[in-house]
């Protein structure tokens, strides 16, 4: 009775191994579908950004997502308002 039991046991863990694997493949296949696939939660861009660089600290920046001042003509990028600030600080 007991070999029965531990029979049943290990079968469902082997099936349940293999549905996993299925499932992972199948996610796997949809990464190389006609449509690039982009995480709406952690608001990855699906194609390559150009980023610029924060002239205070020196950190590369997603433009859509920086701080950014206007100075004249040229718009300046932050990775924080710390930065921006120390930056007014700085060029006033």
């Amino acid at each position: 009775m007991l070999g029965f039991a531990l029979d049943v046991i290990f079968a469902l863990l082997v099936i349940r191994s293999i549905w996993k694997l299925l499932q992972g493949v199948k996610v796997g296949m949809s990464v190389h579908t006609a449509e690039p696939r982009q995480s709406r939660e952690s608001g990855v861009p699906a194609q390559g950004v150009q980023m610029v660089k924060d002239p205070v600290c020196g950190t590369y920046v997603v433009p859509d997502r920086a701080v950014s001042a206007a100075v004249g003509r040229q718009t300046i990028y932050f990775c924080s308002t710390a930065c921006r600030d120390t930056y007014r600080k700085k060029t006033a």
